[in-house]
């Protein structure tokens, strides 16, 4: 049983923040993550249903400066002197919001945008909150004026992609394939109502409003935006219990809750079960709180999750590591109940300390293998984040030229579909992108020799962790009468 009670000091139940959501999504920046305890390898996402509202946005908004000095002195700081363009290391003279510096970063000079600015009331120095040019929002962070540099006067680069586009031409296959390598979206087809809710999203989330969590036995940095309740936010650490999800602002709280509190693994059913490695089904409307402090935790390491509240529709997939102390969380996906696109996947996450483990490939995988239960193809919603996008397309090599080296005689781009699950547009893009299909008269023809898939599966890195269809115990939510799943999954003990 879940206690009843959320007060600081007593004992407390789920928080049920206010209705709230998240705009569209948006392509994201490739980096790297700031400690190397905390290697960026997989995070995908999909868009929900469901916007940000304005008083969501106000929230977020004046949520975002950091503790110190709070909003006031934020906004303070933006009508304070213009900078001098030697840099921001004299509090008389503190570099300009919005203007590119030059920033020591790991002990090299990286270009920076300086996002958001404090001044400290103790010390009465600076405090820039900066992004680093080219990397991903992930590694943005607040720097003291020391680390400051020069004003930095960028030159607009000249790429043959935006000379294509300045002249009004339609790029090419090649400019667009490399285009799409990076971006996620394709930016002509934003159209004008969602780049301003692009916008709006970025400055409703521009700033980090909390910087590390304390999960288990890990402390994790985080990486971006999550719109926590407002007092659990603009905070130096947060702390979660590892197996209800609730989330909390002291440590002594949490010791106190972790004494009483008898879940030794996720809310929902296990359905999967192979050494170490448990899986649990849970329903968002059975299980609406657990489901909303997962997503709120996952929305620390997504850019572009939008899915916060609005879980009802959803079932979620949690993947755990087992071992005597309970089922620990690893990551999870998402998906909606009833998809008329085929989504089999909505949002995945793997938490940071569980990365470049190939956790982020078996949750992939996973759930084509319950594509496959449910005789139907799918594929994941998009856009899919960066490193959501390298991640698929590596699960997709793998299993195309795996059959492919499997199968002798001829084969059709529909029957790969339905052996595999696999959509027949990412076959194809798949395939097109290792240069293994042609357009011939109107069909696409698979051209490709057993030296080719040799060359290929040499060059693919071998999956230690594998799905074991012999240890799934589920049946399609289609299939199920009513509450009564019968024998379709045991219960967690």
């Amino acid at each position: 049983q879940i206690p009843t009670d959320w007060r600081e000091g007593k004992e407390e139940s789920p928080q049920r923040p206010p209705l709230s959501s998240s705009p569209t999504s948006a392509p994201s920046r490739l980096g790297t993550p700031k400690k190397a305890g905390l290697t960026a390898a997989f995070p995908a996402e999909g868009r929900g249903r469901c916007k940000m509202p304005a008083t969501e946005q106000a929230m977020a908004a004046t949520g975002a400066p950091a503790a110190e000095g709070g909003a006031g002195a934020a906004a303070a700081a933006r009508r304070a002197e213009p900078a001098a363009e030697g840099g921001g290391k004299s509090s008389d003279a503190p570099c300009e919001v919005d203007k590119l510096y030059s920033c020591l970063w790991n002990g090299q000079r990286q270009t920076a945008r300086v996002v958001e600015r404090r001044l400290d009331s103790s010390s009465g120095e600076w405090h820039y909150y900066v992004h680093y040019e080219d990397y991903d929002r992930r590694l943005d962070e607040w720097v003291t004026a020391d680390r400051m540099g020069e004003m930095v006067v960028r030159q607009k680069k000249d790429s043959s992609l935006q000379a294509a586009q300045d002249s009004g031409q339609k790029m090419t296959r090649t400019q667009k394939r490399r285009h799409d390598e990076i971006n996620t979206v394709d930016p002509t087809t934003i159209d004008p109502t969602t780049a301003a809710l692009e916008h709006e999203r970025e400055e409703a989330t521009k700033v980090k409003n909390i910087q590390a969590v304390e999960f288990g036995k890990y402390q994790m940095d985080t990486w971006y935006f999550s719109p926590f309740p407002v007092e659990y936010s603009n905070i130096s650490k947060l702390y979660m219990c590892e197996f209800c999800l609730k989330y909390i602002r002291k440590p002594k709280t949490l010791e106190r809750h972790k004494a009483k509190c008898d879940r030794r693994h996720p809310a929902g059913d296990e359905i999967y079960r192979h050494d170490n490695v448990s899986m649990f089904e849970v329903d968002g409307k059975k299980e609406k709180v657990y489901c909303q402090n997962l997503c709120l935790l996952s929305k620390l390491f997504l850019d572009h999750k939008t899915l916060y509240y609005d879980v009802e529709p959803f079932l979620f997939y949690i993947m755990t590591e087992v071992d005597e102390r309970g089922c620990h969380v690893v990551g999870y996906f998402s998906k909606e109940k009833e998809s008329p696109d085929d989504h089999n996947l909505a949002c995945i996450m793997v938490l940071p300390p569980y990365q470049r483990k190939q956790y982020g490939r078996f949750l992939i995988s996973f759930s084509y293998e319950l594509s496959k239960k449910e005789q139907r193809v799918g594929t994941p919603e998009r856009p899919l984040s960066d490193l959501g996008l390298l991640s698929y397309r590596s699960y997709w090599k793998s299993v195309l030229l795996d059959l492919l080296s499997r199968h002798k005689g001829n084969l059709s781009i529909k029957d790969i579909s339905l052996m595999t699950s696999i959509k027949a547009d990412d076959i194809i893009t798949t395939l097109q992108s290792m240069g293994l299909i042609k357009y011939w008269k109107g069909q696409h023809l698979i051209s490709v020799s057993p030296k080719v898939i040799e060359d290929h599966l040499a060059r693919q890195k071998k999956c230690l962790l594998t799905f074991d269809e012999s240890k799934l115990i589920w049946t399609p939510p289609s299939e199920r009468n009513g509450d009564n799943k019968g024998a379709s999954a045991r219960k967690s003990r």
